[in-house]
């Protein structure tokens, strides 16, 4: 935390620093009475929402005092620094500009809109994902990695890349809420940055350079929690300063629209409450940047419950630990020991595991480079046996989704207990091995695991999570049902025995998980997946049938169905074996045919060269060897 004793000097010139409002309207007020200060930086640009036509002249001496209760350090604790104490308002009058009332955003809403994300890693995601959103503005790389803060040598998170940048109005928008231009993108509500950078840490400073407009611009923003609780703030004010180009003097220097006295309150306040104390300092951070890209640190990171720091950056060198991960077993129990290795528990708490599996795709062009090492993109379809291809077909709205859900056995199976579906929305992992309502009984749908995508359905605002409409019921209903049926068909495979065993249900229960199934569903397991579809939660089952005469025995016509039944199992087991020898075998042809491609294009080289050495020969007469 910052205690500068120059800190009184951030207050000057207030006039210029940039106010996010609830209606996202910024006005200049000089209200004595209610000892309240509202303002905004000019851009000069009238349809900017920074914009600030009507700015009238704030004097130092007009500048109220913070109040007392208000100055005291914020907690550490990310889950207490909400304690925030106001003074009584109870006397102050409605604030009015031009006979109309104007909404203001406290200080602590930049805390509570920042506990949405509960898990730390979370609110990375978010940031990361403003970054992957840059590939269609030639973005190839996001850094993440341990800094440390100028002022006082304490830990700070650096998140950078190479993006598009944002010009001076597109920053401004960064800075506030619900302001986005994106479709079709992960992003989507102009929220994330907010609420990623605070959850992270009490600042955030953000360096962004772009030359999509004629010139090059480059502008510093900081978001600060301590510097609005210290100064005693009951607004959200950001000091942005803004840099262009000067292609005479091969330098950047103060953009000419903006006043003079703007910026030079928004630098002083940049330097007293941001990690670095001079100009030159600030301005050295765009070094790396190149011509075009962002770079966001974020410092006063928060401590746990327990006093120490959330993120672990001591543990291993080129990972990032949640403290407090769970205690990891000794390579001799190997079944303990590979469970806690497997990627679906290791992205609780390692962010390298975490970020291997956050994208269902992953450009070519693109990497995430954790602490100086690229992290490996981790497809999990790619790490299933005997998977198979479940296509679902939900009615979203007036549209049919279609949905292909890849299912099989986890590699390890059945020794790790390991299961769950991996659901994925827009390319992004928003449910990590999800369970969904389904507890496994008996090693009923022990290591079935699935992958699907699901953009018919809206995740939550922090993207760990979805909305829970009844779209979203039904679909988790539908993988319920396929961890039953796939275990039900498959499960002889990994060693264990078909459940023979059947109860009877009344015909207005779901399906049970061992496999306690009407009638008709039985006989529906034998349908193609294709045909199943959607509508498989949409009909009434028929009313139960029972398999027992008078005296409790089985009927003999019914001997004769579950006999039949288990031999069509048996075929399909004895089909499915086939399909994967001709699988592997086709696998085995192409590799045979890639190395015979290989080895014609070094023929062909081989004989390009001597051609070519000919051609020299009988152009100089020169002979050469070999």
């Amino acid at each position: 935390m910052i205690n500068d004793p120059n800190a009184e000097g951030g207050r000057k010139g207030l006039d210029s620093v940039f106010v996010l409002s609830q209606t996202q309207t910024q006005t200049i007020e000089n209200d004595k009475e209610n000892g309240v200060i509202e303002a905004c930086s000019s851009t000069g640009n009238g349809n900017s929402i920074v914009s600030c036509e009507s700015c009238s002249s704030v004097t130092e001496s007009s500048l109220p005092s913070p109040p007392a209760c208000s100055v005291r350090p914020i907690y550490r604790q990310f889950w207490r620094a909400g304690n925030y104490e106001v003074e009584d308002r109870s006397g102050l009058k409605a604030q009015k500009q031009d006979g109309k009332n104007h909404l203001r955003v406290h200080p602590l809403f930049l805390h509570s809109n920042a506990t949405s994300h509960k898990w730390v890693f979370g609110a990375i995601a978010e940031l990361l994902d403003n970054a992957f959103d840059e590939v269609r503005n030639g973005a190839t790389f996001v850094y993440i990695d341990k800094i440390s803060n100028p002022r006082d040598g304490s830990p700070a998170l650096l998140i950078q890349d190479d993006g598009g940048g944002m010009d001076p109005e597109a920053l401004r928008h960064c800075m506030s809420f619900g302001f986005s231009d994106k479709k079709m993108t992960i992003g989507q509500y102009g929220n994330g940055f907010k609420t990623g950078s605070m959850r992270l840490g009490a600042d955030a400073i953000v360096f962004s350079r772009q030359g999509k407009i004629r010139t090059l611009t480059q502008s510093i923003g900081l978001l600060s929690y301590t510097f609005l609780r210290q100064m005693g703030y009951e607004r959200i004010v950001v000091p942005i300063v803004d840099y262009e180009f000067n292609s005479s003097t091969n330098t950047f220097g103060p953009i000419p629209e903006h006043a003079q006295e703007h910026f030079a309150s928004n630098l002083s306040m940049l330097l007293t409450w941001s990690p670095y104390k001079t100009e030159e300092e600030l301005l050295q951070q765009f070094d790396d940047i190149g011509q075009h890209g962002t770079k966001i640190v974020i410092y006063n990171l928060w401590l746990n419950n327990d006093g120490n720091m959330e993120l672990d950056f001591d543990s291993d060198p080129e990972d990032i630990l949640i403290n407090g991960q769970p205690k990891i077993h000794k390579e001799d129990d190997c079944t303990k020991a590979g469970s806690d290795q497997h990627v679906a528990n290791r992205c609780h708490y390692s962010l390298n595991a975490y970020l291997s599996i956050l994208y269902l795709r992953l450009p070519q062009c693109f990497n995430v480079v954790l602490r100086g090492r690229i992290v490996e993109h981790h497809n999990i379809a790619d790490d299933l046996k005997f998977h198979e291809f479940i296509l679902y077909k939900p009615q979203a709205g007036d549209n049919e989704a279609v949905v292909v859900t890849t299912i099989g056995f986890v590699k390890e199976a059945p020794h790790l207990n390991v299961h769950g579906y991996c659901i994925y929305n827009r390319n992004r992992l928003i449910l990590p091995f999800w369970n969904g309502r389904q507890v496994t009984t008996n090693w009923v749908g022990r290591g079935v695991v699935g992958v699907l995508e699901a953009n018919f359905i809206q995740p939550t605002h922090n993207k760990q999570d979805f909305e829970k409409t009844p779209l979203f019921q039904k679909l988790d209903d539908r993988l319920k049902q396929m961890t039953n049926e796939y275990w039900r068909l498959h499960c002889e495979l990994i060693g264990y025995k078909t459940l023979r065993k059947e109860k009877v249900t009344s015909s207005s229960q779901a399906p049970q998980l061992d496999f306690v199934v009407s009638k008709r569903k039985r006989s529906d397991i034998h349908r193609p997946w294709s045909e199943q579809g959607s509508d498989m939660n949409s009909k009434e089952p028929n009313p139960p049938q029972t398999d027992t005469g008078h005296d409790g025995g089985l009927l003999p016509g019914k001997r004769l169905e579950n006999q039949d039944e288990h031999s069509r199992k048996m075929i399909l087991m004895r089909e499915h074996r086939r399909l994967r020898l001709q699988v592997m075998e086709s696998k085995k042809k192409e590799k045979e045919l890639n190395s015979k491609v290989q080895q014609l294009r070094s023929e062909l080289q081989l004989a390009q060269l001597e051609y070519k050495m000919l051609l020299l020969e009988s152009r100089t007469g020169i002979k050469f060897s070999g």
